[in-house]
């Protein structure tokens, strides 16, 4: 029985491995990942229940210099994802020096009063000796309630880390149900397994001025789920290279996104994919608002 919960937010540099981290403690894949930068846009709110407390973690954005309206906006959620919350996990990866990104987390979460936990991520990649320059360039920088190594690949260290967030927990009561892993709906899900796999098959720009929206989702008496997916652009000739010769990249894409959807969804899919062009829609109010961004 839930008798205690436990808000916490989940931030750091792109490419770190929030998003893996997330899943990993979660146990299913609710955050899309790649090695792209600003792969997640929205925060995400992930709920793992373990003994009589509930966790809900919030996988925020990549902390970046913004270069559009569509990045102000991820990075004002990282900002606001720090204040009034339980805890902060800042995730970092195992180098011995702060970047001006960690700088400016650690500046808003001494702001916001927080207590905060590092998770140094990708520990299988280093010799242990090597973490303990890491430990000495953070500790010198804010005092954490805790410095802890972790690989979110390999779970190393997971079962530390939960253990230490667990002491933030406050009695309250259950605030998502049993089996409910994530706030975000089924269909943008859905979308953004497919923007996913975008960001894997697609180079350079052309995968971050994508938008992804499910427009038709329906289930059958047989439980087959039909399912529409529009996939947005910013130029004519990225929708080519989006379709590719023959329609062969757009089938790739769609075949890829298929077999993740049908695994979250634990049914046959039918899956259709669209292409139309949507220029500068990044930083267009009205059409971050369409995506559901915030407008700026």
């Amino acid at each position: 029985m839930i008798t205690k919960t436990a808000m916490i937010t989940i931030c750091g540099r792109p490419n770190v491995g929030k998003s893996t981290l997330t899943n990993a403690l979660v146990g299913e894949k609710i955050a899309i990942v790649s090695n792209k930068p600003q792969t997640t846009r929205n925060r995400i709110s992930a709920v793992v229940n373990r003994g009589d407390t509930q966790f809900v973690l919030m996988d925020t954005p990549g902390f970046h210099k913004p270069r559009t309206r569509l990045g102000d906006y991820m990075v004002k959620v990282v900002r606001e994802s720090v204040a009034d919350v339980d805890a902060v996990v800042l995730v970092v990866e195992p180098i011995a020096s702060l970047g001006p990104q960690e700088e400016a987390l650690i500046e808003r979460i001494r702001q916001s009063g927080a207590p905060a936990v590092l998770c140094i991520n990708k520990i299988d990649t280093v010799e242990k000796e090597a973490l303990l320059a890491v430990i000495a360039a953070y500790s010198a920088a804010h005092e954490f309630e805790a410095i802890i190594p972790i690989s979110a690949r390999t779970g190393d260290g997971l079962d530390a880390l939960m253990d230490e967030l667990e002491k933030f927990a406050e009695p309250g009561p259950q605030l998502f149900p049993d089996d409910m892993i994530s706030d975000m709906p089924e269909k943008q899900i859905c979308a953004e397994l497919v923007r996913e796999k975008l960001l894997l098959c697609l180079d350079k720009e052309i995968p971050h001025g994508t938008a992804v929206e499910v427009t038709k989702f329906s289930e059958r008496e047989s439980g087959i789920i039909d399912m529409d997916v529009t996939i947005y652009c910013e130029k004519d000739s990225h929708k080519g290279i989006i379709i590719g010769k023959k329609g062969a990249m757009l089938k790739k894409i769609g075949e890829m996104a298929r077999t993740d959807i049908e695994a979250f969804m634990g049914t046959k899919v039918f899956l259709q994919t669209w292409v139309k062009v949507k220029e500068n829609w990044r930083d267009s109010n009205a059409q971050l608002r369409n995506f559901g961004f915030t407008e700026q």
